[in-house]
């Protein structure tokens, strides 16, 4: 697959490293010549430096023969006109483009995003992918990381498993007799950063990061089962009032007690004008005397969302120490997150991450549905849908048994129509299933994309 990556920022340089293992030919084009001299030298890419959305630029980056073009520079016009140009000039299929401005996702469904007008199959926007992954952390307690599928009908939730819970020293068979009216199936364990394989056998350790899959109603009685039950979170304090900040606020403002925390004073009024519920305070959120006065101590979540990861860092190890019994933390250089997790701050969010899974799903081959990337990029849980029959399907009439699945890689549920079937062994996969993978190494995903190719009676 042949694709072009306009933007050498944080989320295209960090789409060239994870997709030079999905495509065989990758161009980034940047106005930025450092920037492009540090890809070339880290990765097997081409670069081109000019203005993302001029024709000629495009021409000499490949787009006559591109397969998709990825539009994700700092401006949501060039974005546009980029895939303009490459529909109408070269007429390249799949166009995607990171577009954060409300201005236009408010036209979205008025249909300006369409072939014969602005032709943009599909909109990344990182701040509403990052927002909607911190609003489930808060809704699940004791979550590192939930994931939704089939359309939110089942999630797939990583916790840490703790002394004291149930099921810490006990073989995972034993699941099912501590919550018998519930099914689920344990995906993965890292132990220490190594994969664990779960079968009936493995035996959960204390520090254990588990994923478990179930149906979305039954998240709260399994994660109750593997961990210490947390009380509800009922105060958020959000550092950063930007588009993050005030979409978490917006979201959250009816159902928690909310404080938003910015230190520029217009934007302050900007935000109160927007919020109906939510407390906005102008000040510094490493203000040691603003975060005391604010009874940091009696904060259930910190929440730092500003554009400076040193701010956000700092921040919230201010909040952690002053006792808020959780704090999540956005942070945009790979390298402090390599820096800080696993330390005093409970949870790391990384844009480029949380946009990469969104893009992914446009990539992948097979019947793909759904991409999420966890573990920094190491590990996948994908969405796939089997099509065919007996004769023509590699997976359709097979029992998850007799699946011949990459190594490392789990069947962890089945949706059939409404319906959440735990991929228990002698479970048979019927055409039009949905089935949720878990693969713990990413270079297995072409074996996986390879079950999943729709047979050719199809077309």
């Amino acid at each position: 697959m042949k694709i072009i990556i306009l933007g050498a920022g944080e989320v295209g340089g960090n789409l060239a490293q994870n997709l030079t293992k999905e495509a065989s030919d990758i161009t980034v084009i940047d106005k930025n010549a450092d920037r492009l001299r540090e890809l070339q030298d880290r990765f097997d890419i081409r670069t081109v430096r000019g203005m993302a959305s001029h024709p000629n630029i495009m021409a000499q980056a490949g787009a006559d023969d591109a397969d998709m073009v990825i539009a994700v520079t700092d401006s949501d016009e060039v974005n546009m006109v980029a895939c303009q140009i490459a529909h109408t000039v070269f007429h390249t299929h799949m166009k995607i483009a990171r577009i954060r401005s409300t201005a236009y996702l408010n036209l979205e469904e008025s249909g300006l995003f369409r072939n014969d007008a602005m032709p943009v199959n599909f909109i990344v926007n990182p701040e509403v992918i990052v927002t909607q992954d911190i609003v489930r952390l808060i809704e699940h307690p004791g979550a590192l990381q939930v994931m939704n599928f089939a359309g939110g009908k089942v999630q797939l939730v990583g916790i840490k498993a703790y002394y004291g819970g149930d099921l810490v020293g006990q073989e995972l068979r034993f699941l099912r007799q501590h919550i018998p009216t519930v099914d689920t199936r344990v995906a993965a364990i890292f132990r220490q950063g190594r994969p664990i394989k779960p079968e009936g056998g493995t035996v959960i350790e204390a520090d254990d990061e588990v994923f478990f899959l179930a149906a979305t109603s039954d998240i709260h009685a399994v994660m109750s089962e593997l961990r210490h039950v947390e009380r509800p979170n009922r105060r958020i304090i959000i550092a950063g009032g930007g588009h993050i900040g005030l979409g978490l606020a917006s979201t959250l403002e009816h159902r928690y007690g909310v404080r938003v925390i910015d230190r520029d004073k217009q934007r302050c009024e900007a935000l109160s004008q927007s919020l109906d519920r939510a407390i906005v305070l102008a000040g510094d959120a490493s203000d040691r005397e603003l975060l005391l006065m604010e009874n940091i101590e009696e904060t259930d979540v910190f929440v730092a969302v500003t554009n400076d990861d040193e701010a956000n860092i700092m921040s919230s190890l201010l909040a952690k120490s002053l006792g808020a019994r959780k704090v999540i933390t956005l942070i945009n250089n790979p390298a402090f997150v390599d820096l800080i997790e696993g330390g005093e701050i409970d949870i790391v969010i990384s844009p480029q991450q949380a946009t990469l899974g969104s893009i992914l799903q446009h990539i992948r081959r097979g019947d793909v549905v759904t991409v999420h990337s966890l573990r920094r990029g190491a590990s996948e849980a994908i969405e796939a849908s089997a099509l065919g029959d007996r004769r023509t399907s590699r997976v359709v009439g097979k029992t998850i048994e007799e699946i011949n699945l990459p190594e490392g890689t789990t069947i962890g549920a089945i949706v059939r129509g409404d319906e959440v079937i735990i991929a228990h062994d002698d479970v048979t996969v019927e055409s039009e299933d949905h089935l949720i993978l878990f693969l713990v190494d990413r270079e297995r995903v072409p074996q996986v994309e390879k079950l999943f190719s729709a047979p050719f009676s199809l077309f």
